[in-house]
C-alpha cells in the first residue's frame, strides 16, 4: 500500500500533526520530511529497525550498520554542539553564517568528544562518525525542524525515493515509490530547490568544498562576510539612504575608503525593499540630502528582499515592524538578527514629502546608525 500522506500546510491542526511525526520517529517508524533541498526519509539513530530501514532505502543493506554514518540533522544550530568539540572562531561564524540553510558542515571530532557523545546515546561510535569526522545538517524548512525538535533525540536522514525534490515532485508519486518502505509522508509541495545540499569540509581556518550543490564557492564566499542589511518598502528612501550612510560612517571610523570597506575589512553594506521592484533609482530628494552629508546615491539600483540576503546578513535593521515581519515570513529563523533601526518604533516613510523632509529623515538615520554601530562589534 502507498504511503499515508499529509498535506501539511492544509491541515487545521498543524501541531497535532507534527506531534504524530514525532511520536512515529520515537517509536522507530521512518517519516519523510520536506527539506529546503530535497525529502529525505527521517528515522531516529538509537532505533535498530529504523537504521535497517533507511539502509534499505539508501542500498547500504538490510540489516547491520551501513557502511557510512547516516547524516544527523538538528532543529537549531546549537543543537549541533553535543556532537562537537570545542569550536574556533571560524567554525563559529560558519554555522552562524550557513545554518539553518542547505549546507552540510563536515567536522573533525577529537577522540574523547566522540566517545562522550556516543556514550550518552549508547551507540557505537562509529554510527555517528565516520572516523574522525562527522557529518551535520541544519535544514531551513519549518516541517523538518519542526518535527525534528519534537523528537528531542538524535534525528538521521537519506534521500526518501527516486523523485524525492525533482522539477515534477508529486507526492503521489513518492508514496507509490516509498509504499511499504515509510511510514508517514509530509507533504508540503515542491522544495525551494532543485539540487542537492552542499557540503563543506571545515578547516581550523578555511574550508573545502566536497560537494557543490545549491551554493557554489562565490555564494559561500559572500555569505561568510560581516553583511549589514537594511529593509525598507520600495528600497529608494530609507534603506538606501541608510545603506549609503553607514558605508561612510564605517569608513570613516576603520580609516579606510568606502571600496576598501569590503576589499580590505569584508564588510558589505547593502539594502533592500520587501516590495521592490529591481532596477528603480533612488528619490532625487534623497540623493540631494545625501550629498549634503559627503554620501552618493546616485549609482542606487532598488533590489527586492530575497531568501539569500536574509541569510547573507549578519544583522538587519529594518525601517518598521511591518518590513521585520516581512523578513521573518521569509526566513523565520532571522529572527535573532531582526531590529527595527529605531529601538522607539517606526520610521515614516518619505515619499511624497519635500527635500527639507528628506534632510531632516538623513539627519535622524545618521544619529540612529551611529548607535546601532556602537552596539555591535562589526570590524
Amino acid at each position: 500500500m502507498p504511503a499515508p500522506i499529509v498535506h501539511i500546510f492544509d491541515v487545521g491542526d498543524y501541531e497535532s500533526q507534527i506531534r504524530r511525526g514525532a511520536d512515529l520517529l520515537r517509536s522507530g517508524g521512518i517519516v519523510t520530511l520536506p527539506t529546503e533541498t530535497v525529502y529525505g526519509a527521517a528515522g531516529l539513530l538509537t532505533s535498530n529497525p529504523a537504521k535497517a530501514r533507511l539502509a534499505q532505502l539508501r542500498g547500504g543493506g538490510g540489516a547491520g550498520t551501513p557502511r557510512t554514518p547516516f547524516t544527523l540533522h538538528v532543529a537549531r544550530r546549537d543543537d549541533a554542539r553535543k556532537y562537537l568539540g570545542d569550536l574556533n572562531e571560524f567554525e563559529e561564524r560558519l554555522l552562524r553564517k550557513l545554518w539553518p540553510g542547505p549546507v552540510g558542515l563536515v567536522f573533525d571530532v577529537p577522540a574523547e568528544r566522540r566517545r562522550e557523545a556516543a556514550a550518552a546515546l549508547n551507540v557505537p561510535e562509529s554510527e555517528i562518525y565516520d572516523g574522525e569526522t562527522i557529518t551535520l545538517r541544519c535544514p531551513e524548512h519549518i516541517v523538518a525542524t519542526d518535527v525534528i525538535a519534537a523528537v528531542d533525540g538524535p534525528v538521521v536522514m537519506t534521500v526518501a525515493g527516486s523523485v524525492a525534490g525533482g522539477g515534477h515532485w508529486s507526492a503521489e508519486a513518492m508514496a507509490e515509490d516509498l509504499a511499504g518502505k515509510v511510514d508517514l509522508i509530509f507533504d508540503a509541495g515542491p522544495s525551494s530547490y532543485l539540487k542537492p545540499s552542499t557540503i563543506l569540509k571545515v578547516g581550523k581556518d578555511g574550508y573545502e568544498i566536497v560537494r557543490q550543490g545549491v551554493y557554489d564557492e562565490r555564494i559561500i564566499q559572500r555569505l561568510l562576510r560581516t553583511t549589514i542589511l537594511f529593509v525598507c518598502s520600495g528600497n529608494t528612501c530609507r534603506s538606501p539612504m541608510a545603506e549609503a550612510i553607514t558605508r561612510r560612517v564605517l569608513a570613516e571610523q576603520l580609516r579606510v575608503t568606502e571600496p576598501e570597506l569590503e576589499t580590505r575589512k569584508g564588510i558589505s553594506v547593502l539594502s533592500a525593499g520587501s516590495y521592490a521592484l529591481p532596477g528603480a533609482r533612488a528619490n532625487p530628494h534623497a540623493v540631494e540630502a545625501l550629498r549634503d552629508l559627503g554620501s552618493d546615491l546616485s549609482h542606487h539600483r532598488s533590489r527586492p528582499l530575497t531568501v539569500e540576503l536574509i541569510h547573507q546578513a549578519d544583522v538587519i535593521y529594518t525601517m518598521g515592524r511591518s518590513h521585520a515581519a516581512a523578513v521573518q515570513a521569509l526566513v523565520p529563523s532571522a529572527l535573532e538578527k531582526v531590529a527595527t533601526l529605531d529601538p522607539a518604533g517606526d520610521i515614516d516613510d518619505p515619499i511624497g514629502g519635500d527635500a527639507a523632509l528628506y534632510r531632516d529623515l538623513a539627519g535622524q538615520l545618521q544619529t540612529l546608525i551611529e548607535r546601532r554601530l556602537q552596539e555591535k562589534v562589526l570590524t
